[in-house]
């Protein structure tokens, strides 16, 4: 199975509505096919949001991993701050019902297809206070 490529873009945002430039985002995933590389670490990475707090993220779908739905993992970290882990999931993925941790706040937004590839948006919003 050809992997289903993916381009993930947003921001990462105070409560105010601002953004935080230099956040630091570590992301990672399983492959297509639903397996994590624990040894080469591929699917994993990390980026700093520019001054206006975007980030772009090239990837794949991620495959079904055993008993959970498709998701990418998150780490968003505001300079100098505590850090926040979280999920991303995808709209339309019938597992989203009985995954136990699924939470429909994480869903990626805008997520439709531009030629042979997906793309979504999700603003991570971050209290500073």
């Amino acid at each position: 199975m050809r992997p289903l490529r993916l381009t993930l873009t947003g921001r990462v945002l105070t409560t105010a509505g601002k953004p935080i430039a230099r956040a630091l985002i570590d992301f990672w995933q399983a492959d297509a096919g639903g397996a994590y590389d624990n040894s080469g670490y591929r699917f994993r990475g990390h980026q700093f949001t520019d001054a206006q707090g975007r980030f772009s993220l090239g990837t794949v779908v991620p495959g079904l991993y055993p008993g959970r739905t498709k998701h990418v993992h998150v780490k968003v970290q505001a300079p100098g701050r505590s850090i926040l882990t979280t999920q991303l999931y995808f709209p339309g993925v019938a597992r989203n019902r009985t995954d136990g941790i699924f939470n429909a706040e994480l869903l990626v937004k805008n997520w439709r297809r531009v030629g042979a590839r997906r793309a979504a948006r999700f603003n991570f919003v971050l209290d500073l206070s």
